[in-house]
């Protein structure tokens, strides 16, 4: 069984979908007991820093997936959901504490000439750590789908796994042991997307 964390997220049903489509057997976990049972755990998520933290907060999600991270089970974040594995987030004046799996915070975009915020559309990914299982199968440099003003700046560069300009040249996604995170959305990147899918459910097989 693979765990969707429901928390509420305004992605949860496209990313559902997304893993049914690809054979998965998947149930929405709304509280942290339901976590135990589950081979792998998806985290997504879109919207502000702090509402996620606090609802994962109140419904015992957050201990348990600090937990369940701990105990070697394959582990995916998506965009708000990858933020969470970090300390803290710049937006909009942010108090929360994050699951701090990571250390580094969440920071926005820089206020540069012409650059648009947040980052919406197609953007390529860099592929910066070789043999990370997610991306196997996937060409450097393939398009993936944004939505996002913020993305973590994490103080260990050894687990970034891609980066992508974009203003900044920052680290869109991150490969650590068994936690595995995305700043764009998988689920809306079409066949790359269900590529990566795909490696994480293999994962947990």
């Amino acid at each position: 069984m693979i765990a969707l964390i429901d928390y509420g997220a305004g992605n949860l049903h496209s990313v559902e979908k997304a893993l049914r489509f690809l054979g998965a057997d998947v149930r929405r976990v709304t509280h942290g007991g339901a976590l135990e049972g589950a081979r792998a755990a998806v985290l997504p998520g879109v919207g502000a820093f702090d509402d996620c933290v606090h609802a994962l907060e109140r419904q015992e999600l957050l201990i348990a997936s600090r937990k369940f991270i701990e105990s070697g089970k394959p582990f995916l974040g998506i965009c708000v959901g990858y933020q969470a594995l970090f300390e803290k987030s710049e937006e909009f004046n942010s108090c929360a504490s994050g699951l701090s799996v990571f250390r580094g915070n969440v920071i926005r975009f820089a206020d540069k000439h012409g650059l648009k915020v947040p980052q919406i559309g197609w953007n390529q990914i860099e592929i910066v750590k070789s043999g990370c299982p997610l991306f196997h199968g996937v060409p450097d440099r393939s398009f993936v789908y944004f939505v996002h003003s913020f993305y973590p700046k994490p103080e260990n560069d050894s687990i970034v796994a891609t980066r992508t300009e974009y203003g900044d040249r920052f680290a869109s996604a991150i490969w650590h042991e068994n936690v595995f995170a995305t700043q764009f959305h998988p689920e809306k990147s079409q066949r790359i997307g269900l590529q990566i899918l795909k490696n994480f459910l293999a994962l947990a097989e």
